[in-house]
């Protein structure tokens, strides 16, 4: 498969890049790489590109008109400030909150007496605003907190623990614990954890992976940790660890990379060597997600999706814990997607709290915790999202979980079964906006093979007539686009546009079997169920494909990248943000290996030719008209390489027929922030930038 030779007619227009004749014969495929020096970030060659690309994008940033007033309005709304929900442990209470003049969350401890004290400010720690809390973990009596802490978006996190009488650091930093939970042992002493190998031991292109449990013991330095689990298995398994509340059983998951399958373990520490648990297979080599846990009425608890594509929980005797002996307690739904369960058991009764989406819309209900029997729900505000169900660390009879939907900042809401009310418990600190007017309804229809897909449509309840629309999506890894308060969203609807939230197959909206219908020889379907909605949206007369920009970022970068290559007559504009499109060579950088299961691999023949079908890069095509597209991407992301998009800018701005005034092709490389989370300030620019870029595209006005 080679690449386009002819330039474009604008090619003048951008900065030069080098073409390169590189076609390699992969599995008697033809595949042409003429971008392959952007690769190197460090070459003479590749920063001249990059510092070209930026004067480009500061002079077409001045023509976008619509950008003050939309910046001005995405800070306010993103002032709105954030309150996480609690951890109790004993009296005291750990939440994580953000005021609306503070750049990010700050983790917050309040004492039995009512006394509020700050404990990790990143802020404080870094002026610069680089630093995140990635997570924290109180211990069981309050005492301690392990919170991870990385720098400049890396996600490279490393365990500290703090004191929370006198605010001092008594433990770390342990490096190396991306991703890791904590399993705090009941008597404080220490915890299990997941910590990756020294990258000393390892290949250069092994570094990334090899995790291992680990238990760790206060005051103790890091290498002298015991290896508890993890050595023998595949090294690009991520492992879960997990202690119940009586210290008793020990739980180890994992999975190979974001594949949809678990091993799952579990080990008897009574009488137990805590450093040399003895484990017993719950499930191993079972093409299933399971997750599994010991409740404080001593049963085992068992979520799967085995034989049950959209979940279902289990229940078993731990010290019979195999397969063979789990018994139903709450079965599968035929359209809503069992996601998590609490227990309130100081009632005369013990209840079972359990939150499900239906067509990614959230509800719970509540179950005898005998039987599973229903016996009502908890009442929620509207269509939206409910994050967790937390209880007390000890139990009891009170529920708190995250609510928000599409206008509604995130509450947290606290149910009292004994009462059976239900009440605000935290809403965000700032003015939250007056979304009066504003509405976002649940649609559905149909893809090119007629399968029913569902999506989110938001906008302004006086707005009529095709408007300036932004259809996002994912499709992936089985991720829900679930309803969420965003300020992007709400700045562009509230200015006159529509907002469209496509819940594409690949995601997990439908269970397991909608996430499968959209993964490796089947990721058509992804792209097929976008530019459905897309065709669905014109025929509605919301939009024209004149007025319809589309936007994704990740996964979603990868999705809107094929889009634009597939359908460039059907999409006037395009936001690509720290996007996979080389699906060639994606496994060779950052992250990439974790996801071979999901893409499938260069390496597979046939798996090859099934990411030719699709991958951006390389189904870009002299002479056609593309939409104007705007890569925004990241240079700390440890996750999705920035290559990706530099190859994909260049071959645009080589190929496109579109005039480069009007539908210009452009980058956005933005430092020392990664993947995931950033300061406030950075997230309102970046917003600021890409919504301004599809307004001054699709004709969006502010009012």
């Amino acid at each position: 498969m080679t690449a386009s030779a002819t330039p474009s007619p604008y090619l003048s227009a951008y900065p030069p890049a080098r073409r390169e004749d590189l076609v390699e014969d992969l599995h008697g495929e033809q595949v042409a790489d003429p971008y392959r020096w952007l690769e190197d970030p460090e070459s003479v060659e590749t920063k001249n590109w990059l510092a070209a690309q930026a004067e480009l994008l500061d002079a077409r940033r001045a023509e976008w008109s619509a950008r003050p007033q939309l910046r001005a309005r995405l800070d306010s709304l993103m002032r709105t400030g954030f309150h996480g929900p609690p951890a109790w442990r004993g009296e005291r209470l750990f939440f994580a909150r953000r005021s609306p003049e503070q750049e990010h969350p700050v983790l917050h401890a309040v004492d039995p007496d009512g006394a509020e004290r700050v404990l990790v400010d990143p802020m404080r720690l870094d002026p610069a605003g680089t630093t995140t809390l990635d997570a924290w973990h109180p211990s069981p009596d309050g005492a301690l907190v392990a919170y991870q802490l990385s720098e400049s978006g890396t996600e490279e996190s490393a365990i500290r623990v703090l004191d929370v009488d006198s605010g001092a650091l008594v433990d770390g930093p342990i490096p190396r614990t991306r991703f890791s939970p904590v399993a705090w042992l009941p008597d404080c002493s220490g915890f299990y954890y997941v910590r990756q190998l020294d990258p000393e031991r390892l290949p250069p292109d092994e570094t990334q992976y090899h995790r291992r449990v680990w238990l760790h013991r206060l005051e103790t330095a890091p290498d002298e940790d015991v290896l508890v689990f993890g050595e023998g298995h595949d090294k690009e398994m991520i492992w879960g660890v997990s202690l119940s509340r009586d210290g008793r059983w020990l739980v180890v998951s994992g999975a190979r990379g974001t594949d949809p399958r678990t091993d799952v373990y579990l080990a008897d520490l009574a009488d137990a060597d805590l450093a040399a648990p003895a484990f017993e297979t719950l499930q191993e080599g079972v093409d299933a997600r399971t997750s599994a846990g010991v409740g404080v009425d001593g049963r085992l608890y068992v979520w799967t999706d085995r034989d049950a594509p959209r979940g279902r929980l289990l229940v078993a005797d731990p010290t019979a814990p195999q397969s063979e002996h789990w018994r139903p307690l709450v079965d599968e739904d035929p359209e809503a997607v069992l996601t998590g369960f609490a227990i309130l058991d100081d009632l005369d009764t013990p209840q079972l709290a359990v939150s499900w989406t239906r067509h990614a819309v959230s509800e719970v209900s509540l179950h005898d915790l005998a039987d599973g029997t229903r016996r009502g729900e908890v009442p929620l505000p509207g269509l939206g999202t409910v994050g967790g169900l937390i209880t007390r660390y000890e139990g009891g009879h009170e529920l708190w979980f995250s609510y928000t939907d599409h206008v509604t900042p995130l509450l947290v809401r606290r149910y009292d079964a004994r009462a059976g009310e239900v009440t605000d418990w935290a809403r965000p600190p700032g003015a939250s906006p007056d979304t009066t007017g504003i509405s976002a309804r649940l649609v559905d229809y149909t893809s090119h093979d007629g399968t029913t897909v569902r999506m989110f449509v938001v906008g302004r309840d006086d707005v009529t007539g095709p408007r300036p629309t932004i259809l996002y999506g994912y499709g992936g890894f089985g991720v829900s686009m679930t309803p969420a308060y965003s300020a992007s969203i709400l700045a562009w609807v509230e200015a006159g546009g529509r907002y469209a939230i496509a819940c594409l197959r690949g995601g997990g909206e439908e269970g397991e079997d909608w996430h499968r219908a959209g993964m490796l020889a089947s990721k058509q379907h992804v792209f097929d169920d976008l530019h459905a909605a897309a065709e669905w949206l014109v025929d509605e007369d919301l939009t024209r494909p004149d007025r319809l920009g589309i936007s994704g970022g990740s996964n979603g970068g990868l999705l809107v990248g094929a889009a634009l290559t597939q359908r460039p007559d059907l999409y006037r504009c395009v936001v690509c943000s720290a996007p996979l499109l080389d699906m060639v060579r994606f496994e060779r950088f950052g992250l990439g290996r974790l996801w071979s299961g999901e893409y499938g691999s260069a390496d597979d023949p046939d798996q090859l030719r099934t990411l030719l079908t699709y991958s951006p890069y390389h189904r870009v095509r002299p002479g056609l008209p593309y939409p104007a597209t705007l890569f925004t991407v990241f240079g700390s992301d440890t996750r999705v390489d920035p290559l990706h998009a530099r190859k994909m800018c260049a071959a645009l701005q080589h190929a496109t027929a579109s005039d480069a005034t009007t539908h210009p092709v452009l980058l956005r490389v933005e430092g020392e922030v990664g993947h995931g989370a950033r300061s406030v300030s950075r997230s309102v620019d970046l917003a600021a930038d890409t919504l301004a870029f599809q307004a001054w595209n699709v004709g969006l006005n502010p009012r």
